[in-house]
């Protein structure tokens, strides 16, 4: 199981955005080169930021700026923004079989464990700051 890269995309996104949007124009082909991906999955990347109030975008190759402080933006925001789990982080494989004594109950032992994780990973993001990690990439830089 594995979190798609959309969320990583969209951090590295918004840090290079922050990062050069005073230096040059943060257009989806100057991003997508710092990331290294096609600026098609930068636009909609872009897309998703600013549909959740994270980004600005001029049309054209007018680029794109951050429109939050980043001490403002959680690694949460930016997970969410970009739909990483739409509601549940653990799918649970279909159907378990109600005859077996383990299908029948896989659900009733393992539910709660899983929505702990999840909540474990939530609360985390929501403790990281786009901020903070600016400030440990400035240590690399």
């Amino acid at each position: 199981m594995q979190i798609t890269s959309r969320f990583t995309v969209a951090v590295h996104t918004m840090l290079a955005i922050c990062t050069f949007q005073d230096t040059y124009k943060t257009t989806s082909d100057f991003i997508a080169s710092s990331v290294n991906v096609n600026p098609v999955i930068i636009r909609r990347t872009l897309q998703s930021l600013k549909k959740a109030g994270l980004v600005d975008v001029k049309a054209g190759t007018g680029g794109a700026t951050v429109a939050k402080d980043l001490k403002d933006v959680s690694l949460y925001d930016v997970y969410t923004a970009v739909d990483c789990v739409t509601e549940n982080l653990f799918n649970f494989h279909n159907n378990p079989n109600p005859a077996c004594p383990v299908g029948k109950n896989i659900h009733n032992a393992l539910d709660s464990h899983l929505a702990a994780a999840q909540n474990a990973l939530e609360t985390q993001l929501k403790s990281v700051t786009l901020a903070d990690v600016a400030k440990d990439l400035n240590k690399f830089i």
